[in-house]
């Protein structure tokens, strides 16, 4: 028998690879014999790089670009023949700040600029572009410099010509506009340390650079969903490289031919740290699910809401990893994490065994 462990990172706990193995390890304690199939996924945030070198390979490419401070950090993007695959978080991320540093007014996406630059440099025709785990709020504006100070002519952008033979795609599952009550400065700058008053000026900043851009360009790309992702990176890929706006985990899955993998399964995990209504709004597991055809989608997670909603989306089962009386501190050490997995896994194994 052929089972899929497909399992997101369960954020500040364990990354997609880890999961999995715990997946596995369940499996073979309950089922020996089994074959495991094991695919780190992720759906355009932690982890992005290391499923899509998982899945095609490439080479892992170091640079030494800006953090969002401006400080020298280094950042790793993959290259795989014509194609470059960024992880923003690389550079620009919030992991990379204190909580004492973050400050979505000052911190700066140029980082990122620099990563997609260097990829160009050494040939990259298409760059396919993780927007998650952003610690900034600029729409995309540092990024942005960061390819005028790398390609163009006197500071102009017009003079930028080898970008435009480059196709983009940026993968992300967030919906929202750039500005506005739903944008990205009033949903998610407060995550990134701005108040009421900066989440306000924010908004301000990135509306006058979209109605600027729009009169350059005559379109306006601000209202379109992902435009609001990464604290308006998203924008600035739209209105200013002309990319596509995929879900990540649909982008991954379609690179790593992931339909081929499961071809033979007879069963398919997955997992997220918390499973809830969100699930159904096209987070990774739902991803994995539209994938798998008449594969049976076992879905874990470390916190699960709505366990009915899930089943009627299609789930075969949905299992809360963690016990009842766990502390979350403790539900988030890396070891006990796993182990509730393996735990977990082995029960629904033991269960399908006596069922059959």
């Amino acid at each position: 028998m052929r089972v899929v462990a497909a399992v997101d990172s369960f954020k500040g706990c364990m990354t997609s690879a880890e999961a999995n193995q715990a997946v596995a390890d369940g499996i073979s304690s309950a089922c020996e014999g089994t074959d495991i199939i094991q695919v780190p996924v992720s759906d355009g945030g932690e982890g992005f790089l290391e499923a899509f070198h998982a899945g095609i390979g490439g080479d892992r490419i170091e640079v030494t670009v800006r953090d969002p401070l401006m400080r020298p950090v280094k950042a790793h993007y993959l290259l795989k023949d014509k194609m470059a695959v960024i992880e923003i978080a690389q550079a620009s991320g919030l992991t990379l700040l204190t909580a004492e540093e973050r400050n979505p007014l000052v911190a700066t996406s140029y980082g990122t600029g620099q990563l997609v630059a260097d990829a160009v440099r050494r040939g990259a025709e298409e760059v396919i572009v993780g927007l998650g785990g952003s610690a900034t709020s600029d729409a995309g504006m540092g990024m942005l410099r960061a390819l005028v100070d790398a390609f163009a002519n006197h500071g102009k952008w017009d003079d930028i010509e080898v970008l435009g033979r480059v196709r983009f795609t940026i993968a992300s599952d967030v919906r929202n506009p750039l500005c506005g009550k739903n944008g990205a400065a009033h949903v998610f700058a407060p995550q990134k340390g701005a108040t009421g008053e900066m989440v306000e000026q924010l908004d301000r900043r990135a509306r006058l650079f979209a109605d600027t851009s729009a009169r350059h360009f005559g379109f306006d790309r601000s209202g379109m969903e992902g435009a609001g992702a990464a604290g308006g990176l998203g924008y600035a890929f739209l209105q200013y490289l002309d990319a596509d706006c995929k879900p990540g985990i649909q982008l991954l899955l379609d690179t790593i031919h992931f339909r081929e993998t499961i071809r033979d399964a007879r069963l398919i995990i997955t997992g997220e740290g918390a499973a809830d209504r969100q699930t159904l709004m096209g987070k990774l597991p739902m991803g994995i699910l539209q994938q798998a055809g008449d594969i049976p989608v076992f879905l874990i997670a470390g916190r699960v809401d709505d366990r009915e909603r899930l089943l009627q989306a299609g789930f075969a089962g949905v299992e809360c990893i963690n016990p009842e009386d766990i502390s979350l501190d403790e539900a988030l050490r890396k070891d006990i994490a796993q182990q509730n997995i393996r735990n977990t896994v082995q029960r629904i194994f033991q269960r399908l065994a006596h069922e059959s």
